[in-house]
C-alpha cells in the first residue's frame, strides 16, 4: 500500500538561497514556482517555500536531551545507511549543524540517529534514522 505524501508550506526570506539549499545541498527537485513561492520534491513529499518580508523574531525551542530543539521543524526519517550518507555529505560540505549528529536511546527501544540543520531562512530540519524502523512509534520500557 502506498503511503500518502505530505504537503508543508513554510516561510523563507530568500528564494534563490532557498532553491540552492534544497536543490544543490539536499538533492531535492524544484517544481512549480512563482514570484513569491517555489515547490520542492522532498523525497516524494511536497514542500512549498513561501517568501516573507520579515524574519520571525521569537524562535521557540524546547530542551530535549539537553539540546535546544527548535519547536517548529520538519524533516525525514531515513534508513540507517541513508542517514549516515547524508551526514557524511553535509560534513564534507562543511555544513554547520544546529545539533550535531548523535545517537539517542542507544541500546534501547527506539534507538535513533539524529541531527538538525537550518536552511538559509533559519527553518529547522531534523534528519533521523531508527536502528529498527518498526520502532518509530514504540515506547521504551
Amino acid at each position: 500500500m502506498q503511503r500518502p505524501a505530505f504537503h508543508l508550506a513554510f516561510p523563507v526570506l530568500d528564494l534563490i538561497a532557498t532553491r540552492q539549499f534544497y536543490v544543490e545541498l539536499l538533492g531535492c527537485h524544484a517544481g512549480r514556482s512563482a514570484a513569491r513561492w517555489i515547490d520542492f520534491d522532498f523525497h516524494g513529499h511536497q514542500l512549498s517555500a513561501h517568501l516573507i518580508d520579515a524574519k520571525e523574531t521569537h524562535p521557540f525551542t524546547n530542551i530535549v536531551d539537553g539540546k535546544a530543539v527548535p519547536v517548529r521543524h520538519f524533516g525525514l526519517i531515513l534508513s540507517w545507511q541513508k542517514w549516515h550518507s547524508l551526514k557524511d555529505h553535509l560534513q564534507s560540505q562543511a555544513v554547520d549543524f544546529l545539533i550535531e549528529p548523535h545517537i539517542r536511546f542507544a541500546g534501547e527501544v527506539g534507538e535513533q540517529a539524529s541531527f538538525f540543520i537550518l536552511d538559509p531562512s533559519a527553518n529547522g530540519l531534523e534528519f533521523k534514522a531508527f536502528r529498527n524502523p518498526e520502532q518509530v512509534f514504540s515506547q521504551s520500557g
